[in-house]
């Protein structure tokens, strides 16, 4: 892997990732038309952990409180005086967060097969236009007043259906969540923050675990890539960062659903290209 490739890599995954356009879809892509390489596993499991940088850093108001009130809660949990009354904010979204979490460990079981599904263009195409479908609707949905305060436990568990239902390649994460919440009456701004805070353990998990599986079997962290691979976990993270940004305002703006036009675009070009059997990857010579 070059220099150049981190780089693009690192740009790819800082937009994909918090746009809702869906990351894994166009990875597929990239690798079908343009003979592009996949990532090896340890810096594919670091940009995803560059992007929970990002969201970490601009949330970091909301996770600071949410791991404090954590601890604080099991503390009031084992107190003899427990707290009465309506626990604080922070400490309700990490109820909400656990919850919405808690479908994932359903699609771990068939992850393999899911993952599959990613090896087919023509399926990979599709669910990016279903994608540009389900964004085109979130615009027309009326601005909810939902937010960490009044948001029923089924509420964000369907929230995290949607999640598991966005490990499909092709279809997008924060799309699926955020247009999700808004359907179910979330504020526009918690929909977006709630769906980026849900992202967190399901990355961090994941992290860590891969992470561990990858240097065991490759005797440890390769020295030689390890500038490229910070090059392209700053450009993830640096990117990603204005990327939420931008998601954010959008969705105040009830434009979320213009993503939807370039998911058609891109679902619906990459279906004639496959079908004309149709790629750009250089001819090699024998």
């Amino acid at each position: 892997m070059t220099y150049l490739m981190s780089a693009i890599l690192g740009f790819v995954q800082g937009v994909a990732e918090f746009l809702p356009i869906s990351s894994s879809g166009h990875l597929t892509l990239l690798q079908h038309f343009f003979g592009m390489e996949e990532p090896d596993t340890l810096f594919n499991i670091l940009l995803h952990f560059a992007t929970l940088l990002a969201v970490c850093i601009y949330y970091y108001r909301d996770v600071l409180e949410m791991v404090m009130e954590f601890f604080y809660g099991l503390a009031d949990m084992f107190s003899r005086n427990p707290s009465r009354g309506r626990p604080p904010e922070a400490r309700r979204l990490v109820l909400l967060v656990i919850v919405g979490t808690l479908p994932l460990f359903v699609v771990v079981l068939i992850q393999d097969k899911v993952e599959a599904l990613g090896q087919n263009p023509v399926f990979v195409s599709c669910a990016l236009l279903l994608t540009g479908c389900i964004l085109f609707i979130s615009d027309r949905l009326a601005n909810g007043r939902k937010t960490a305060r009044n948001a029923a436990l089924t509420d964000v568990l369907l929230v995290g259906v949607a999640q598991g239902f966005a490990t499909v390649p092709g279809l997008s994460r924060s799309g699926c969540t955020i247009s999700a919440g808004m359907a179910l009456g979330f504020d526009r701004r918690f929909a977006v923050r709630f769906s980026f805070l849900l992202s967190l353990p399901a990355v961090l998990g994941a992290t860590i675990l891969k992470v561990k599986d990858v240097l065991e079997l490759e005797g440890g962290l390769p020295v030689e890539a390890l500038p490229k691979y910070i090059l392209g976990m700053v450009i993830a993270g640096v990117v990603g960062y204005f990327s939420i940004r931008l998601v954010e305002l959008l969705a105040a703006k009830g434009k979320f659903g213009a993503f939807a036009y370039y998911c058609w675009v891109a679902g619906l070009v990459s279906l004639i290209l496959v079908f004309l059997d149709i790629t750009f990857v250089p001819a090699v010579s024998v």
